[in-house]
């Protein structure tokens, strides 16, 4: 989820523009590699150091070392992987299931990173695309197509949902001034708040509401308004104004709004959560971009939010044709008594959910990432030697923490994890408090801490990584029907895999945030955005773990973050 504050006319400029995507040229795009078997073993031995005590690491470095001979299961699986690449675009992919890839001509901008091209296919994905509950898995379902695809986006205020097509009969995309006159009509028909929220069904448990799906399209009326809500290109959720309570936590409750609604007596219900797309607008003039993961990661959607904004400030120079339009289209749905009674449990869980989740949004204004090139560091380690640093003065341990790294350098690329602590950082973390150590020694150690995570992300942002590889080879074993192997019974691998912190840099060209949930109940999620002066930073936890506590961590990251400053800017 995207956050930003804008003026409110922005609801109808976007609509155009946000369906332009470029066919990729695949061959400027190498395919991922799969990286050397031993190469991944070792870091993965190297990132168990901080969190491991010598005893047991000595117990995963046999397990390890074993799975990894001449002969044993390690090679067998990684001679299946190669073949797998040889025959793939993308042999990460292979396992996440079968997508319908097509891309559309449009005006996207290729992007570059350190001088290399990067993927662009999952640009059309995200338009007329959806998650699809099933009974024992989903699916995400694109409906696009480069010709005749989808010409509506849904309109939903007040749990009521609305076809919009923003096409003429003739092909032409509606004018600024004809989808504002639409969405007047959508206003006019949309007073009364329905009885039934039927996106809230979207918010269950997977399995549930698969099976909550399937009692839902036996009935016809149903199964033609969940289809047109999957087809279109996006959603557009109109909501009620947040309560502004404060300055200062308003931000953190417009967040919250944004990425679940606010609960089944606020805005929940104006959302389908498995919609690839959701631009919600608040009558605050408050905005956001609420996105479904499966498709893609938060750069990507950060560099739609800024092509968007970039459109939107182009005036609308053409004119209206005096066609009559004909009126948006109310989406009905039949509700017998299984159905009323889903909809209440998941009114129930999703209170639930909400109750348990807690934001914090704020921004650092001390300094931003030209503050950090000025000392030769990279803006991003930094910011990551300063959030383990927060966790360790909350807990006074370090864990396993998941930074996320684009492969967007090859084709079909996704993402893998940059894992922390690092020795180095965690040599740093215990010297950063202590009295006794020089700052010249400080320093020093925080530049090798430093340095330490950004060969890291080189290496990930490269196809090096460890963490999807090991995957990988699991699925592997999985796929073939083998016993899995030790490495993955190992406490260790739990433990390495148990992300108490996770993290992630999604920079864009404007004031916004991106905030998601912890991936462990006992974790946290901290997402930040560097500008040249300052960091937007947003915090999640769980309310339901006494453990955790996300303005605390907020708070003790501001800390950290100017006590790094003093280190090298002493105040007198």
């Amino acid at each position: 989820m995207i956050l930003e504050r804008i003026p409110p006319k922005i609801c109808y400029l976007f609509v155009h523009r946000v369906s332009a995507v470029l066919r990729q040229a695949h061959s400027s795009v190498p395919p991922q590699p799969v990286p050397p078997l031993l190469q991944t073993l070792q870091r993965y031995l190297t990132a168990l150091e901080p969190l491991l005590p010598p005893d047991e690491l000595q117990h995963t470095r046999k397990i390890v070392q074993k799975f990894g001979c001449p002969g044993g299961q390690g090679e067998k699986l990684q001679r299946e992987l190669i073949k797998r690449a040889k025959h793939s675009h993308n042999w990460v992919r292979i396992y996440r299931g079968t997508f319908c890839w097509q891309c559309l001509n449009g005006k996207l901008a290729l992007e570059y990173m350190r001088g290399q091209p990067l993927c662009m296919e999952l640009f059309p994905q995200l338009f007329s695309s959806c998650r699809i509950p099933g009974p024992k898995h989903d699916h995400v379902v694109h409906y696009g197509r480069p010709r005749r695809g989808p010409a509506h986006i849904t309109v939903v205020r007040n749990y009521q949902f609305f076809q919009l097509d923003v096409y003429n009969s003739d092909g032409t995309p509606l004018t600024e001034s004809q989808i504002h006159a639409q969405l007047l009509r959508i206003r006019s028909q949309s007073w009364k708040t329905d009885k039934q929220p039927m996106g809230i069904l979207t918010s269950e448990h997977r399995h549930t509401w698969g099976q909550a799906y399937t009692r839902l399209l036996r009935d016809k009326i149903n199964k033609e308004s969940v289809r047109l809500i999957e087809k279109s290109i996006f959603t557009l959720c109109l909501d009620s104004p947040v309560m502004r309570i404060s300055d200062e936590k308003y931000s953190s409750r417009m967040a919250a709004q944004i990425l679940h609604g606010g609960g089944t007596f606020s805005n929940s219900g104006n959302r389908w959560f498995d919609k690839t797309l959701q631009f919600v607008v608040g009558e605050d003039g408050s905005w956001g971009l609420l996105y479904e993961h499966a498709t893609a990661e938060g750069p990507p959607i950060s560099t739609l939010l800024d092509h968007v904004l970039e459109y939107c400030k182009k005036p609308d120079r053409v004119r209206a044709p005096l066609i009559p339009l004909p009126m948006p289209k109310k989406l009905y749905f039949y509700i017998n008594s299984e159905i009323k009674w889903d909809l209440e449990m998941a009114k129930q869980n999703l209170d639930i959910l909400i109750n348990d989740l807690d934001i914090k949004c704020f921004n650092f204004q001390r300094f931003g990432k030209e503050f950090v090139k000025q000392l030769k560091l990279s803006p991003n380690s930094f910011i990551q030697v300063a959030i383990q640093l927060a966790y360790y003065r909350v807990h006074s341990e370090v864990c396993a923490a998941c930074d996320i790294a684009s492969l967007r350098m090859f084709r079909g690329g996704r993402t893998d994890y940059i894992r922390s602590p690092t020795n180095q950082m965690l040599s740093f973390i215990w010297a950063f408090d202590d009295d006794a150590v020089s700052r010249e020694a400080k320093v020093q150690l925080l530049r090798e801490a430093v340095d330490a995570y950004s060969i890291l992300t080189e290496q990930s942002l490269m196809g090096q990584g460890i963490d999807r590889h090991l995957l990988g080879l699991k699925l592997q074993a999985i796929e073939e029907g083998l016993s899995l192997p030790r490495i993955f019974m190992d406490t260790a691998y739990g433990l390495a895999t148990h992300w108490k912190l996770r993290t992630g840099q999604v920079p864009t060209n404007t004031d916004s945030v991106m905030c998601f949930g912890p991936l462990a109940p006992d974790g946290y999620a901290v997402c930040y955005n560097p500008q040249p002066d300052h960091v937007h930073f947003s915090v999640t936890a769980f309310n339901c773990c006494e453990e955790t506590n996300a303005e605390k961590l907020a708070l003790t990251l501001e800390r950290s973050l100017r006590d790094l400053q003093e280190l090298f800017q002493p105040t007198v």
